[in-house]
């Protein structure tokens, strides 16, 4: 289902306030848990250290990723591998 267009998109404060803070004081890198956040035009450029369940992600933000949530470029899930017999 997608977000009505007169809403905007869904980025909560705290997220710009880092990235207002972090370009002030020439830092790249921003930790969030929440995958549900849009990407915007002014995140290009940094990485987003998102968490998966079990560790942080980096995430290098490029602008092809704007206007796509978060959560598409972090795998919550173990990748399956055979296990070879004896």
């Amino acid at each position: 289902m997608n977000r009505v267009k007169w809403k905007g998109p869904y980025v909560e404060n705290d997220l710009l306030k880092k990235v207002k803070d972090s370009e002030l004081t020439q830092r790249n890198t921003i930790k969030t848990i929440a995958k549900n956040y849009v990407i915007l035009p002014k995140f290009v450029g940094f990485s987003l250290k998102a968490y998966n369940g079990k560790t942080f992600t980096t995430i290098k933000i490029i602008d092809e990723m704007v206007g796509h949530k978060l959560g598409e470029f972090v795998t919550t899930r173990k990748q399956f591998s055979y296990k070879k017999k004896k």
